[in-house]
Parts: structure tokens; sequence; C-alpha cells
């Protein structure tokens, strides 16, 4: 059914695109009232229209919080066209019908982001606009509701083909628009205040997000896929890609993967190779050269085709270096101009600049079906002073700060977890694996057969206890001399006496780091 528009209210905050859609609404000799700042710029602009508190007789109120809310207004929205009650009620209070709504929120997102005083932004949570797209969005039946200007495009063109009407199927898509927003703004005022309050786990939880772009495909070809931006700054995540193909789903998996990790990495050049979301090289030097180096080298096989990330700026030398290999993703704090020059030789590898990108979120999501678990992230960082050296060996200065280094690595890597570690970088990973004996091998493997001369004197960490001697024994014969571990097992003493027997020290944290 195709509704005539007769009456419409603009009341926007943004008023960019407003010419070409007025220009049409003046073609259709459709009626305009406005308020305020809307008011002034339709006028501003040539065009007529008809001030808010003329239309209902009732001047705005309490610095302008009471100005939409009138019974002229919503009546004109809510009521039903083809309900002779309310046909006769309206006619005896002479209200009118306003046919369409085109309204646009008061700028939360933005106040949240460059203030800092409760008040203004409590003063800048819209009332009127959310009451007026509610009601409109509820009678899609009759009327028709426009939040984003980005829309205007498409009700010019549907006026256009239906000469001043709208269809019901335009209507019922821009209610379901109309209903999204209004959820979307709540809850990110909600989650203002869980934050302003400290409540991370709230009674009723809403998630917010703005679709950033629709990827190509998900994790397979056959899944579909987009990535949100949840955040109140929605419009970007914080990092500028300045070169390559698009985002795929895996690259963004990847990408997070490695930023998790490198925000770890804080005293010196880090670097973090990522490959299916697991670490398979991670180091730490005064160098950047020879970070990138040493964490290349930690698994070349498993680093073809994979996602570095880098917490300094790379210079001729390393994209040199980087351009010798197969990459998906290079993320960095910055790109000199000759090394651009080298590394976009490259047409498919994409080049993200992080120099601006910091991590907020200290919740993490997991759903499935109709449920979804959230908790604190991982971020613990063992403290020196606490570690318990349970064997008769005793640790140099140099290498608590080595183990510490191999314990943040292993939280970051897939349960479950074994990384050998030698100079502050990997040099096997054993992830992801049911049974901790196996991951063992396959970090023992992964050792011998890139970084054979590096494993004698190296340093393991586990990110959970060992529930037999079987594994630590594994370690220890491949040429392991420390290990760091939680503890807690019924069999810990076992393990401590297959350590001291080894001459091997070892290390209790009290702190298990599952990652699933």
């Amino acid at each position: 059914m195709n509704v005539k528009v007769k009456n419409a209210l603009i009341s926007v905050s943004n008023k960019e695109s407003l010419v070409s859609l007025l220009k049409t609404l003046k073609k259709y000799n459709i009626n305009i009232i406005s308020s305020g700042g809307t008011y002034a710029a339709i006028k501003k602009l040539g065009y007529k229209c008809t001030e808010l508190s003329k239309y209902t007789g009732f001047k705005e109120m309490l610095d302008g919080r009471v100005k939409t809310l009138h019974p002229k207004i919503h009546a004109g929205i809510l009521h039903d066209r083809q309900n002779k009650k309310h046909k006769s009620e309206m006619s005896k209070q002479n209200f009118p019908p306003i046919d369409l709504i085109v309204v646009n929120f008061y700028p939360f997102q933005k106040i949240v982001t460059s203030k800092q005083n409760p008040k203004q932004i409590i003063e800048n949570i819209d009332i009127g606009g959310p009451t007026m797209v509610r009601a409109a969005a509820k009678n899609f039946k009759n009327v028709t509701i426009v939040t984003n200007r980005n829309d205007y495009g498409a009700l010019i063109k549907e006026l256009e083909k239906t000469r001043g009407k709208t269809s019901l199927k335009f209507r019922e898509l821009m209610s379901s628009k109309a209903f999204g927003l209004t959820a979307y703004y709540d809850a990110m005022i909600a989650n203002w205040f869980n934050e302003k309050l400290k409540i991370q786990f709230p009674e009723r939880k809403t998630i917010f997000g703005r679709k950033l772009e629709k990827l190509r495909y998900g994790e397979n070809p056959h899944q579909q896929s987009s990535i949100y931006v949840n955040d109140y700054d929605d419009k970007q995540l914080g990092f500028n890609q300045i070169h390559g193909k698009e985002l795929s789903y895996n690259n963004y998996s990847d990408m997070f993967a490695s930023l998790e990790i490198l925000n770890s990495l804080k005293k010196k050049s880090g670097t973090v190779i990522i490959k299916h979301a697991n670490p398979c090289g991670v180091s730490e030097n005064k160098s950047p050269l020879v970070s990138f180096k040493n964490a290349y080298s930690s698994d070349p096989i498993s680093a073809f085709g994979g996602v570095i990330a880098c917490n300094y700026k790379i210079n001729v030398k390393i994209a040199s270096e980087i351009s010798k290999n197969f990459l998906e993703v290079l993320l960095a704090k910055g790109f000199d101009i000759e090394s651009l020059k080298i590394l976009k030789k490259k047409k498919n590898l994409r080049i993200i600049d992080i120099s601006n990108f910091k991590l907020k979120n200290l919740i993490s999501i997991k759903s499935f079906e109709r449920s979804f678990l959230l908790q604190s992230k991982d971020n613990i960082v063992i403290d020196r002073k606490k570690l318990k050296c349970v064997t008769k060996l005793k640790p140099s200065k140099k290498e608590l700060a080595e183990i510490q280094f191999a314990y943040n690595v292993c939280k970051h890597v897939k349960s479950n977890a074994i990384v050998i570690c030698n100079n502050f970088s990997t040099i096997g990973i054993g992830a992801g694996q049911p049974s901790r004996l196996d991951s063992c091998k396959i970090a023992v493997q992964k050792a011998k057969q890139f970084q054979f001369s590096k494993i004698k004197n190296s340093i393991a960490a586990s990110d959970a206890f060992f529930p037999f001697v079987d594994g630590i024994n594994i370690l220890i014969k491949a040429g392991v001399k420390t290990i760091i571990q939680p503890g807690g097992s019924i069999r810990d003493q076992e393990v401590i006496n297959a350590a001291d027997k080894a001459k091997v020290k070892m290390f209790f944290t009290g702190i298990r780091h599952f990652n699933h």
C-alpha cells in the first residue's frame, strides 16, 4: 500500500545532504515542520518550513529538553489511518497526520569521545528524537521514518518513483533500520553508565556495533561475513590500510591475535608472526631488524602466508628482509618512504599502519546459538618477585626476565600450550593440542627443525600444570634448562624431583593461562 506524504517533520543534528531532499519535498508539495538549528538551516537554504512551536502552539521548554514531546506531534505520527476512532479523535483535536519523519540524534558518541564531563555527556542523551523514531517505526504501515542521511538518496528515489508516495516495503525497511538505531543508541548509553560505574557484568548486557564493511566471505568461501566496530568512534578501527587487497575475515582474526600479543611487548622492539590465530614466532630485541629475523626464523614454514605485527617503524633494511617472504598482512608503527617503495612491489600485501591503534576493550566475547560468554581479558603480567623457584638451582636476573617473556607469550597460544624460548625469542611452539604431552613434542620438534643450536639452555613455558613427568622429560631431554608453569598438580612433587635430578630450574606462578 502506497501512502501519500503530505507532512514531514525534520529534526537533524547533522545538517549535511539536506538540499537534495528539500528539493524533492518541495517538488511534491510536502509541508515541512522543524525546530531549532534544523529550522534555521532549512530557512537559510531558501525553503519554506513551519517552526515546531508555532505548529504545536507550545513553546519549547527546559532548555530544549521538551520540544517534540507533544500530543500533536505524537498523535500525528502514531494514529492508525484506517481506524475510524483514531480518525475521529484526530479530527476533534484538529491534528493533521505526519507522514514522514527525518531524524538523527544528538551526537552522544562524539561528546563521549571528546568530553570528560558527565554533565555534558548526559545533556547529549537524546530523548525526543528516539521517542519520535520509535513511534514512527512502530506505525510503519502509515509513516516513513528515515534516520540516516545515507538513506536520503533511497527516499528521494522512492518519492520520485511513486510521485510523492512511499511503498509499504520501503517503510518497513526504514522501520527495521530505525529500531536498529534506537537499540544501538540505548546500548551505547547503557555501556557508558556501566563503564562509569565500573560494572563489567550487568544484569542485562547489550553489545552495540556498527557495520564497517561487508567482507568477501567468512573463514571459508561458503560463509558470509561482515566486520563491526564496537566503539563510540564507530567509523574506524584505529589502524590505516595503506596498500594491498581488501582484508578478509581470516586476516582480521590473525591481526587481532597479533595485536593482543604485540600490546604486551613494551620494553624493546617486538615482532609477532601469526598463522591461524596462533603465534609461530615472537621476538624482542634492541634492534628491530634482529627482532624480525629472530621471530621469522622461529618457524619460517608456518610464517609463510602469515600476519606480521611490529611495534616499530619499518625502514629499508627491514622492508628488504620482509620482501623476501610471502606474507598476507604487515602491521607496523609507521613506514618510511623508501620502505614503502619496496613493500608496494608486492601488489597483494596488505600494509597496515598501527601508529594510532590502542587496545581499549577489556572484555572478550564468545557466542553460541542463543547464548554468549563474557570474560575479562587475560592481561595479568607475572611479577618476577612473586615467582616461586621450587628447585634447588636458582635463576639469574637475566633468566628471570626471559622467564617472564616466555610465560607472557605462552598465555596467547591456544591451549594446551608449550613455548620454548632463547634470548627473548621463541624457538618452538606447541599449540592447541588436547594433550600437553603432544604440545611438548611439537614444541621440541619445531625447535629441532629450525633452531637446533638454540635448544641447549633454553626456557620452556607451560600455560597449565604438568599432570605427569612425561612432558617435562621430553623438554629436558631436548636441552631445556628452565621451566615455568603454574603448578597445582597432585604430582607436583614428582615433577619437581625430576627437574632437580636433571639439574633443571623450575618456577611455579600459581596462575593458569588457558586460551581456548
